[in-house]
């Protein structure tokens, strides 16, 4: 029997959950494997970079799904249960699942739609692509649904990993100087709206304050206008309001118009800047794309 798809995976992955209990992602691969009948050799079948096998994979993307759908929810790392939506989408007795069947759920057509840039064009049919750009669109794919999985996994995780992470992300971004001082100098209880203070530098030649908010609700004006009422009583002039949820178009507007610098970094940004800095990711396959080299076969011989 032939390895099944992710999508072939998502119905039995879901009745395996329909118990309502916690499962980890191992017992899932063991007992779906057994369901499938697959042979040894076809369970440890790598994938074409070799990074893991093709089965684990497919499962793993048939969960993400099943997740970013609200059917699932993680309760740990590795770890799952389904959730009432769930339940009562295999009350409906579907006889299959696929990506068009969680496309009725609005979670997951945006989880599957990648952020566009601004400056971006609407891409052509498929069938227009060239096999480059098709890698690029799968890139960027790729990239918009590691955004939304690494929020997740924010947001699964106490108020002092959070902490931990903003650590982390700044002192990558060339900010704080070392992770000692930057940790010694975010975290703890906020004072007057403030959870840290930062070197810009490695010199330390400038400050920046930071606020940081673990929110799945929108931060609105109020919080940008304290936060800038705490860096006038500081006399500071440069600040960073990181959240995992998002600001409101009046909070966006306020940090516009004040003569302090307050960047604001929403939940889409965080996790873009954690991709590009390396911050709770790794990196799993490279793709060298080649191309003839017109001077070597043009030159003189």
């Amino acid at each position: 029997m032939s390895i099944p798809g992710f999508q072939t995976l998502m119905l039995p992955l879901l009745t395996l959950a329909a118990d309502q209990r916690e499962h980890s992602l191992s017992e899932t691969t063991e007992a779906l494997a057994s369901q499938f009948d697959l042979s040894d050799d076809e369970r440890k079948e790598p994938l074409a970079s070799g990074s893991q096998p093709k089965f684990n994979n497919r499962i793993g993307w048939a969960r993400t799904y099943l997740k970013k759908a609200g059917l699932l929810e993680y309760t740990g790392r590795g770890k799952f249960r389904i959730t009432q939506r769930g339940v009562e989408v295999l009350e409906e007795e579907p006889s299959e699942m696929s990506i068009k069947f969680l496309d009725r759920f609005p979670e997951f057509v945006e989880f599957r739609t990648p952020r566009k840039r601004p400056d971006e064009e609407e891409d052509e049919g498929e069938g227009e692509l060239t096999p480059q750009e098709l890698l690029e669109s799968s890139y960027k794919t790729l990239r918009s649904q590691l955004a939304h999985e690494l929020l997740d996994q924010v947001l699964a995780r106490d108020p002092g990993f959070f902490e931990k992470l903003v650590v982390d992300l700044l002192v990558a971004m060339g900010y704080g100087g070392s992770r000692s001082d930057a940790g010694r100098a975010v975290g703890g209880s906020s004072d007057g709206g403030i959870d840290g203070i930062i070197k810009e530098d490695k010199l330390g030649l400038d400050a920046v304050y930071v606020q940081a908010k673990r929110w799945k609700d929108p931060v609105g004006r109020p919080v940008v206008q304290g936060f800038a009422g705490s860096l006038q009583g500081e006399k500071a002039r440069k600040g960073v309001l990181i959240t995992t949820s998002r600001f409101s178009p009046g909070a966006r507007d306020f940090a516009e118009r004040l003569d302090r610098r307050i960047v604001l970094i929403d939940g889409e940004e965080l996790a873009e800047l954690m991709i590009d800095h390396g911050v709770g990711v790794s990196e799993v396959e490279t793709y060298v794309v080649r191309a003839i080299d017109l001077d070597y076969f043009e030159g003189e011989w």
